[in-house]
């Protein structure tokens, strides 16, 4: 497979891996870290006696911007392999009607059976890359729905003092 797709298939699957690692990470964080940053987060809110001051709602800030940024991390690079993965599957169909090119030029005619091989060349990289692109943009609005779900939670769940 990755013979006839050409050289484009192995930066796809390199792409692919790097990509499911950093989703399993975000994957992992959500269900064993996340809880934990939480409740520290929150409970060094709740041990403040001052919830009303202009001092207070800085520091309640920074809370729900430490907890957005636990939960955004990696965000941006996912979807931008996401974005990559068709890109690459085109520059493999370019280079795949390249060689179905270079075979015309070559044989002087348009025969079919000579034009095959670049042709299959030029499929199978951006179908790689939309398979690739798929589940990635599933998984990377699943996760950015969790994440700011979870912060505007956490930032509701910091009661403010009296005099807010």
């Amino acid at each position: 497979f990755l013979g006839t797709g050409g050289n484009v298939l192995v930066v796809i699957m390199i792409l692919l891996f790097v990509m499911l690692s950093l989703i399993f990470e975000r994957y992992a964080y959500f269900m064993l870290a996340h809880k934990e940053i939480e409740r520290r987060l929150r409970s060094e809110w709740e041990d403040r006696t001052d919830r009303s001051s202009w001092s207070a709602h800085v520091i309640r800030d920074n809370l729900i911007s430490q907890l957005k940024e636990k939960v955004m991390q990696n965000m941006e690079l996912i979807k931008t392999l996401v974005a990559i993965a068709p890109l690459l599957g085109l520059l493999g169909t370019v280079t795949g009607m390249i060689s179905v090119f270079d075979v015309m030029a070559l044989s002087g005619s348009s025969n079919a059976r000579y034009m095959a091989g670049g042709v299959m060349r030029a499929t199978i990289p951006t179908m790689a890359g939309m398979v690739v692109a798929l589940p990635g943009l599933f998984c990377s609005s699943q996760l950015e729905q969790w994440a700011k779900r979870k912060t505007a939670r956490f930032a509701d769940n910091l009661e403010l003092g009296e005099g807010a």
